[in-house]
């Protein structure tokens, strides 16, 4: 089973938080981390957040990324939003 564990973070704190689990072997692993991070923005009700360069790097490197404001189209509420896989 794939997870992915998503926070939202203000101020050093942990304001949200949810776990995506996608069960769907047929998709790729890049499918399941863009559809985890879809299931989580609607979750959450958030727009979807652009790559960046460094984001993409961060999340090859740790499995781990952070969405800042400049990720976002819209204004958010928050410092961050983090997403993780934590199985796979």
């Amino acid at each position: 089973m794939f997870r992915m564990w998503a926070k939202i973070i203000k101020d050093t704190r942990l304001v949200r938080d949810t776990v995506i689990c996608i069960s769907d072997y047929s998709m790729s692993r890049t499918a399941m981390v863009f559809q985890a991070l879809d299931d989580i923005c609607y979750e959450f009700d958030l727009g979807k957040p652009i790559w960046l360069d460094a984001t993409i790097h961060e999340f090859k490197v740790h499995d781990k990324a952070r969405f800042y404001q400049d990720n976002f189209i819209e204004h958010i509420d928050f410092d961050f939003l983090e997403i993780q896989v934590i199985e796979e």
